[in-house]
């Protein structure tokens, strides 16, 4: 069963699960609901990120079906993600072609994460990569938002000068069109719009309940 341990200012969590693709979302879920109850919101979406790459490339490089470990751990501002699996073959940033896939993701986690190693067990190896999380990130949810929705539907910098309620109408409207335009691409490459609205109200909903 999945553990939670606390060690002075250090928070860790094991979390085992079967390399197949179903089990990437409820690592992710899992994740995140982790991070909320450790006061993290913030390190959602790299943490997410971070979670799929590495649960997937088990899933392709050491075979589907196979036992594997998420480990979580917070040490102050710094979040580490480590999965564990029984392959003692280390991936290599520097073998990545433009048609490899585990190449991609990690150079992905490369740009992603403060640093990132693997590490050769006796039983397999685990691949592992910190985070850097600090609580003050959080405000650029909001930031980023206005900057998507200004640019959006032609909202440009003379809106800025509008009164504000005229403003703020006008980025509630480009709101409700992105969100209408994100459904139908959800809906148009074959996934469930309601799983989309549920997974964006429980990121919502766990950096809500932090902050409170």
């Amino acid at each position: 069963m999945p553990g939670d341990d606390m060690r002075e200012h250090r928070h860790r969590s094991v979390l085992p699960f079967k390399a197949v693709p179903a089990e990437v979302r409820l690592l992710r879920q899992a994740a995140t609901a982790q991070l909320g109850q450790w006061g993290m919101p913030h390190a959602v979406e790299e943490t997410e990120l971070v979670v799929t790459e590495l649960a997937t490339n088990v899933i392709k490089h050491v075979g589907e079906g196979t036992s594997a470990t998420l480990v979580l751990e917070r040490d102050g501002e710094r979040l580490r993600v480590e999965v564990h699996d029984k392959s003692h073959s280390v991936p290599s940033l520097s073998a990545a072609g433009c048609d490899d896939e585990c190449g991609r993701g990690l150079h992905l986690l490369a740009a992603v994460a403060e640093e990132w190693g693997t590490l050769l067990t006796a039983a397999g190896k685990a691949v592992w990569c910190e985070i850097a999380a600090p609580a003050g990130r959080v405000c650029h949810r909001l930031e980023r938002a206005v900057h998507v929705l200004r640019s959006y539907r032609g909202i440009d910098d003379a809106a800025r000068f509008e009164p504000a309620r005229r403003g703020e109408v006008a980025l509630r409207e480009s709101a409700v069109e992105l969100i209408a335009d994100l459904l139908h691409w959800t809906m148009a490459n074959g996934h469930d719009p309601d799983d989309l609205l549920d997974q964006a109200q429980m990121h919502f909903e766990a950096e809500m309940g932090a902050v409170a």
